[in-house]
């Protein structure tokens, strides 16, 4: 199955947050608070605002952060996804 968003949407896959911390300590699963971090999986073609065409600025494979209670929690053949808008991504990470 192939997820294709329309308009100003992204499909993001999050990435697991550590289970350790820098420190040492090991986070049991019920501590442990979902990234925010996120790999983009496939974009829309861009949303119009005021009449004016958005252009889409985060690409395939970009890892971007969101903003934390956005977007749409979906799951599809046991994979987790997460459908935003792109105004909801924060800033996409350069390594």
């Amino acid at each position: 199955m192939i997820l294709k968003p329309l308009g100003d949407k992204v499909v993001l896959k999050q990435i697991e947050a550590e289970e350790i911390t820098k420190s040492g300590i090991i986070l049991p699963s019920t501590a442990k608070e979902k990234s925010q971090e996120a790999i983009v999986i496939a974009v829309g073609t861009g949303g119009i605002v005021d009449g004016k065409t958005v252009p889409m600025e985060v690409n395939v494979g970009d890892k971007i952060i969101y903003a934390k209670y956005s977007g749409t929690d979906i799951k599809i053949n046991d994979q987790e996804y997460k459908i935003v808008k792109q105004s909801d991504i924060i800033a996409v990470i350069e390594e």
